[in-house]
This record gives C-alpha cells, sequence and structure tokens, in this order.
C-alpha cells in the first residue's frame, strides 16, 4: 500500500520517495537529491535530480494555509487550477510556460518541467541583468492567454463554462484583501509600513479619501468583470528567463477576471526594478540599466497593444466585435484599468503584507524612503489618471513625474 494514497504535506524525504513512485524519469535505484527552492508565499516547491544522469523534476505541492500567514486557510486543490491554466497557456502561448507532467489530486501537487537553467525575473532585475528579448515574449504571452480565452474569441456558452471551471474564490479573496482593500483600510492590522515612511505614508495613502474611492471602483472592477483567463499574480517573481528565452509560471491565482491585472502587475514590477536600481550607489548601477528598463517599459504597453489589435482581426468570431472602431475602444479600457492595476500593485507592495525584494532589500535608509515616495506618488497618478493614460510613454512619463502632452 502506498503512503501517497492520504494527503499529507510532504518533506524532502518523502517527495524522493513519491518521485521514484509516480514519475517513470527515474531508475528504481537511483540516488536523488531533493531541495525545497521555493520562496514563495503560498506552497512548497522541491527540485528533485538524479545527479548520475542530470535528470530533474519539479514537484510543487499546496498547503492548506499560505506559508505567508496562517490567517489565509487555502483549499489544497489550487494546484489542480494551477496545472490546468499552465497545459491551456502552453496551447495558447507556445513555449512560454513549462511542460506539465502530471497533476495528482490526492496528495495535491503536480510535476513540471525544471527551469533550472533559468533565473527568476525579479533577482535577475535586482542584479541588474538587461533582457532584450523579454518585452516580446511577454506580450505574445498576454496577447495569446488573454484575448484568445475572451468572448471576443471563444463562442460564448463555452467562454462561461471556462468561467465556471476556473473560479477561485479563496485565491481572489486572497487578492481583493491584499491589493484591493488593505492598503487603504488596515482593517485585520496586517500591514507593514517601513516605520521612517510611516507618518507620510499614513498622510497620502491612508487619508486620501479620493484614492480610496477610485480604489473602490478598481476593486468591483475586479470582482466583477470576467473577461478573460488571467494569470493573476504576474509578477517578477512569476517569470523564469534567459537571455534567448522567457517562461511564465504560477498561475495559481488564475480566473476569469479584469485583462489589466495581468499587464499591470508586469509593468509595476518593472517599475519596482527601476526604483532599486535608482537607489543604490551610482557607482554600483550597470550601464544603461534604467534605461533599459525605461525602454522596456514603454515596449510592454505598446507591443501589447500592436499585437492585440492584430490578434484581435485575426481571431475576432463575435460579428459585434467585429463593428468599426469597436476593437480600439476595447483596447484603450484595456489598458485604462492596466493604468489602475499598476498603481495598485506598486502602493500594495509598499503599503500592504506581501513586499517585494525591489524593495525591501534598499539598504540605505534615505533612499529606502525615496524610492517608495516615488512609487507611491506614481502609483497615486496612474490610479486616479487612468483614463488619461493610453500609451507607454504616458506610463513612463507618470512614473518619472512628466505628463506627456
Amino acid at each position: 500500500m502506498s503512503k501517497f494514497e492520504t494527503y499529507f504535506l510532504m518533506s524532502s524525504a518523502d517527495v524522493v520517495e513519491y518521485a521514484k513512485e509516480k514519475l517513470d524519469l527515474f531508475a528504481t535505484d537511483a540516488k536523488l537529491e531533493c531541495a525545497e527552492i521555493g520562496d514563495g508565499n503560498l506552497n512548497y516547491v522541491f527540485r528533485v535530480r538524479d545527479p548520475k544522469t542530470d535528470t530533474s523534476v519539479i514537484i510543487k505541492q499546496a498547503g492548506d494555509t499560505a506559508r505567508i500567514s496562517d490567517d489565509f486557510k487555502l483549499s489544497t486543490e489550487r494546484i489542480k487550477i494551477e496545472s490546468e491554466v499552465l497545459q491551456l497557456e502552453g496551447k495558447l502561448a507556445p513555449g512560454r510556460v513549462p511542460d506539465v507532467y502530471f497533476y495528482d489530486g490526492v496528495m495535491n501537487c503536480c510535476a513540471m518541467e525544471d527551469l533550472s537553467d533559468y533565473v527568476i525575473l525579479r533577482q535577475a532585475l535586482i542584479e541588474q541583468q538587461q533582457f532584450p528579448l523579454f518585452a516580446d515574449h511577454i506580450t505574445t504571452f498576454l496577447v495569446n492567454t488573454l484575448l484568445l480565452t475572451s468572448d471576443v474569441v471563444l463562442e460564448h456558452k463555452q467562454k462561461k463554462q471556462m468561467v465556471k471551471k476556473y473560479i477561485n474564490p479563496e485565491l481572489c479573496e486572497i487578492t481583493e484583501d491584499l491589493v484591493y482593500t488593505e492598503p487603504y483600510q488596515d482593517v485585520r492590522g496586517r500591514n507593514e509600513l517601513f516605520s521612517p515612511n510611516r507618518e507620510w505614508i499614513e498622510r497620502e495613502i491612508y487619508g486620501d479619501t479620493e484614492l480610496h474611492l477610485e480604489a473602490a471602483k478598481c476593486k468591483f472592477q475586479f470582482m466583477n468583470h470576467a473577461q478573460a483567463l488571467i494569470h493573476g499574480d504576474l509578477h517578477t517573481g512569476s517569470v523564469f528567463i534567459r537571455l534567448d528565452d522567457t517562461k511564465v509560471i504560477d498561475p495559481e491565482f488564475a480566473f476569469y477576471g479584469p485583462m489589466g491585472y495581468d499587464i499591470g502587475n508586469v509593468i509595476a514590477n518593472l517599475l519596482f526594478a527601476w526604483a532599486h536600481a535608482n537607489a543604490i550607489d551610482e557607482s554600483r548601477q550597470q550601464p544603461g540599466f534604467l534605461a533599459w528598463i525605461e525602454q522596456t517599459v514603454v515596449e510592454v504597453i505598446d507591443q501589447f497593444k500592436e499585437k492585440f489589435l492584430k490578434s484581435w482581426q485575426e481571431n475576432a468570431t463575435d460579428v459585434m466585435a467585429k463593428e468599426s472602431g469597436f476593437a480600439t475602444w476595447y483596447l484603450s479600457q484595456v489598458i485604462e484599468d492596466t493604468a489602475a492595476v499598476t498603481g495598485l500593485e506598486m502602493i500594495r507592495r509598499i503599503v500592504g503584507l506581501a513586499k517585494v525584494k525591489d524593495i525591501t532589500s534598499i539598504e540605505d535608509v534615505e533612499q529606502r524612503i525615496n524610492a517608495e515616495r516615488i512609487c507611491l506618488i506614481a502609483a497615486k497618478r496612474l490610479i486616479k489618471e487612468r483614463a488619461t493614460i493610453r500609451s507607454g510613454i504616458d506610463f513612463l512619463s507618470v512614473f518619472k513625474g512628466r505628463v506627456s502632452q
């Protein structure tokens, strides 16, 4: 009788046994190595490797609470959503996600391609590495996974069935709390403010009632706009990258929501990388890195728009979606949502519970104060002025304090 017929949270030793029993990748007498490599907020991620053959696999398991806090009680079935979404995204955007080998509904885990020859984009950006192909790769992923899962392309009953299939209430609740509520109303006392910036944040974020109203509008947009199958957590920690390739991982937050949520997360986290590089001593700044980040922000928005309209022309099936001017109007709403989410993500990562290393690793107190304020001032404008933001240069201009005319 297998020990894996009843769910339990596995240790590294358990994962070695599991890999031998469940996968046909390894010889029965293989001396496997296993290390927990996950540093995320929710799940446990292990790398299993046979040093003799260099064959390896990633095994990811869900616990019944979030690693970030035991306050978040979660269904362990979220790995099922992640596995299914990765397989779907692999069909929609070939090569842009890791291969999934199988999903185990008893142990609530999945096995997938090991990307050890890639690096996590967040850490690479903190180290000021540049990736010239990133904007092209990520915009292809975004257009293909978002537009092609929307009513514009899918038969409407099929799309509604997908909405039902990918309902994800527990993970959505985390987003609703941490992104759209607690940075403005710290109802559970979980916010963590950088103490030298506390009074400024309390005045500029907690005390800005106009900002709160706009955040409330955005929250209900997020909860009620089942536009496309979104990744739901597409920050730079959810991207593995090499100079020649980009892979998106960790779509456990996936559900049917507004397209701009994914795009805005990408932009916000690129801006965090800019803020980190800008904050360190000039002698440690890599030549051209800040300019490359700025260019990439512009390219992500503008390439997304170009590819989106091209894909719309090629793939739209709804007869009303083909009405003259509708695609342009629809895209303008997506970019407006993107601007708002960019601001919301920047605020929640500085004010809320779940931080980003780009900001927290800034050692100089005055530089961190400045970096946080740069992000938060821009975030407020992106949210409040989102209806006026249309192009990549508009995003960059707001972030750098200049309004494009």
